[in-house]
């Protein structure tokens, strides 16, 4: 057309073209939004699936480690019996070898001597001093020997008769006591050495037990220390996964309350969407609708005739100080002062700077809007990831710091019953140690006692026979028996001198004595035999009772002995697992402090990642409005001044107004 006119069709594009610019802007948030779904969507259902593939898993690893661990428990208890048996076995060895050796000691000792009596003996014998060996000790040691030793009854009555200075054809030669001693040393010799080798044959027996045992004790403690190690490692371990499990079905419910929420805001959107792409295309029919009847030919023609100055209200003749003003119309409707925005309308006003340069300054303004923005939607994703893992170390750390109060709870309590288990036991064994010193002492008495008894009846005896054989003598010279040979007295020596016997003159006054027998005789020595009866009776009960007193004092000793090593194993592992409780407790505390602090310092990080990103996540929204609300100034600024007339409608006359219906 040679008129320069624009048509009335024009606003109806520019609607058209915003329409649909705003439908494209719309879509593409959408897809980005449906993009967000998916992805996320995706994500959370991965989660659960591992979650809920994870829970049976732990479950299945948390029921096979306490199988272990209660299986370890039971090994655990067998080892410490075994020990405890081998243990008690070698106390009880060592007893029994101790109790064999030391009499093995006696009795070689014995025997020693007995050898050494009779060798003395022969000597003496065989050196033709038999009438003075009868008063030497050596002959007393001899004769007590003969009494006391297994021996043939009639070797013992003919060494006896010799020792008492028998006379007579029936009195053994010394020749005869000789060859009796020999063969009694020989048999003792012998006897000594089948002793000896049988202790060291016991010995030798009890070295290879003890060595077993030992290796058994040995063997039951390494064991011991493995599966004790091992049963903390797995309650370590079954802790663990516990945690683990509860953790993991608390994400599964949050992931699952989580995917519910997304499903239904991304369905809600995609109606949303739906509904409003349904008004725009409705609205893009009807700007259709208008181009077509405002471009129709008979339509401009009616215009032309009906509405005078037509050609002149649609012809845009917009000067530069009106693109100035609009530009600054545009640039007011920001919602926030900026200083940026104050330089700009200074840049319009001024007229000093042309419009390339204050579009320049426009440009870089929204740059800076542009980048401010997006420093806040990073700052914002950062602050938000930042509270979510603080949170959760947060929780990780009050949980750790629980566990170990209930740990250590229980750690004290059950040091405080150790010691108190230690008290007693250490009580008991120094009662007991009490006990055996005090029944050691009883025995020591009741044994003295009885020797004394023994000794004092003894003598008794000893007077009581001298008595009945002196009346023996007196009153029944047959029954007599003559005291060992004695060194003779001035009288008997005289009469041997003379030719006479001592023996003979002994035995005619006997004969003259007997002559005259008295009555009394009987009843007296019958009142000694009873007397001596009565010893008898006392010593052999005294006997009975010492050897009766003697063996419950070692069947006490030995149950001591057994109760005492029992107490101090049992309290040698006391204090062994207290100390190692105690370790245990003084780690449970180290951990809680760590854990104490590093959660004093996690608490600090929130309470600054407050200070830096509430005031950022409360005012986010209405930041983010009114940079949007600059950003569209400055794009209606930038757009009138590159020549776009957003309110050429008002240009015209007020028909126009009228006409198109604002």
């Amino acid at each position: 057309m040679p008129i320069q006119f624009v048509r009335l069709s024009t606003c109806s594009r520019i609607c058209k073209k915003t329409v649909e610019r705003e439908g494209e802007q719309e879509t593409k948030l959408f897809d980005e939004f449906m993009c967000q779904c998916k992805t996320s969507g995706g994500s959370l259902q991965k989660s659960i699936a591992d979650a809920r593939t994870k829970i049976p898993e732990l479950e299945s690893a948390i029921e096979a480690s306490s199988g272990k661990k209660s299986q370890l428990e039971t090994d655990l208890a067998n080892h410490k019996a075994d020990k405890a048996g081998a243990q008690r076995a070698i106390a009880e060895a060592t007893a029994l070898r101790n109790k064999e050796g030391a009499s093995f000691k006696k009795e070689s000792a014995e025997d020693k001597a007995e050898i050494a009596t009779m060798v003395k003996s022969v000597a003496s014998l065989e050196g033709g001093l038999a009438g003075s060996f009868l008063q030497t000790n050596t002959a007393t040691d001899l004769h007590h020997m003969v009494q006391n030793v297994d021996m043939d009854d009639s070797d013992r009555q003919a060494v006896l008769s010799f020792l008492s200075g028998a006379q007579g054809a029936s009195a053994p030669g010394t020749q005869v006591v000789v060859g009796i001693l020999k063969t009694m040393k020989e048999e003792m010799s012998k006897g000594l050495g089948e002793a000896r080798e049988l202790e060291k044959n016991a010995e030798g027996t009890f070295a290879s037990l003890m060595g077993a045992k030992k290796m058994e004790v040995k063997a039951a403690t390494r064991m011991t220390e493995e599966k004790l190690q091992r049963v903390g490692q797995l309650a370590m371990e079954i802790e663990t996964m516990k945690h683990e499990l509860a953790d993991s079905k608390e994400c599964l419910a949050d992931d699952t309350k989580m995917i519910a929420h997304l499903t239904k805001s991304c369905a809600t959107k995609e109606g949303e969407v739906k509904k409003s792409r349904a008004i725009r295309q409705e609205e893009l029919v009807a700007l259709a609708d208008t181009v077509k009847i405002l471009n129709d030919d008979d339509a401009l023609d009616l215009f032309k005739k009906t509405l005078p100055g037509s050609s002149s209200f649609l012809q845009i003749q917009v000067s530069a100080h009106e693109v100035r003003n609009r530009a600054l119309r545009a640039l007011r409707s920001s919602r926030r002062p900026r200083v940026e925005l104050d330089f700009i309308s200074l840049a319009l006003r001024g007229k000093k700077v042309g419009f390339d340069g204050v579009i320049k300054m426009v440009g870089e303004l929204a740059n800076t809007l542009k980048a401010e923005q997006a420093e806040d939607d990073k700052k914002k994703v950062y602050c938000a990831a930042e509270f979510d893992k603080s949170d959760d170390k947060k929780k990780e750390l009050q949980r750790t710091i629980s566990d170990s109060k209930s740990a250590i709870g229980k750690a004290k309590e059950d040091v405080a019953s150790l010691a108190e288990a230690l008290g007693k036991l250490a009580a008991g064994i120094k009662a007991l140690d009490a006990s055996v010193g005090e029944a050691t002492k009883m025995r020591k008495e009741e044994h003295a006692e009885h020797s004394a008894l023994m000794a004092n009846d003894g003598t008794a005896k000893e007077v009581l026979g001298f008595a009945k054989n002196r009346l023996q003598k007196f009153y029944n010279p047959k029954l007599y028996k003559p005291p060992a040979q004695r060194e003779l007295t001035d009288m008997e020596r005289a009469t041997q001198a003379a030719g006479g016997s001592v023996e003979a003159a002994s035995f005619v006054q006997v004969q003259a004595h007997h002559s005259q027998p008295r009555q009394e005789s009987g009843g007296v020595i019958a009142m000694i035999d009873i007397l001596i009866a009565d010893l008898d009776k006392e010593m052999t009960e005294a006997e009975v009772t010492e050897k009766d007193s003697q063996a419950d004092y070692e069947q006490a000793m030995k149950d001591a002995q057994a109760k005492r090593a029992t107490d101090s194993k049992a309290l040698a592992e006391s204090e062994s697992e207290k100390a190692d409780l105690e370790a245990s407790l003084e780690e449970l505390t180290a951990a809680k402090k760590s854990a104490g602090k590093e959660l004093k310092a996690t608490n600090s990080y929130i309470m600054a990642l407050h200070s830096d990103c509430d005031w950022l996540l409360q005012y986010f929204d209405v930041r983010k409005e009114a940079r949007s609300s600059e950003l569209d100034s400055l794009t209606k600024a930038r757009d009138v001044l590159n020549g776009a007339d957003f309110s050429f409608l008002q240009v015209g006359s007020i028909r126009a107004h009228h006409f198109l219906g604002m």
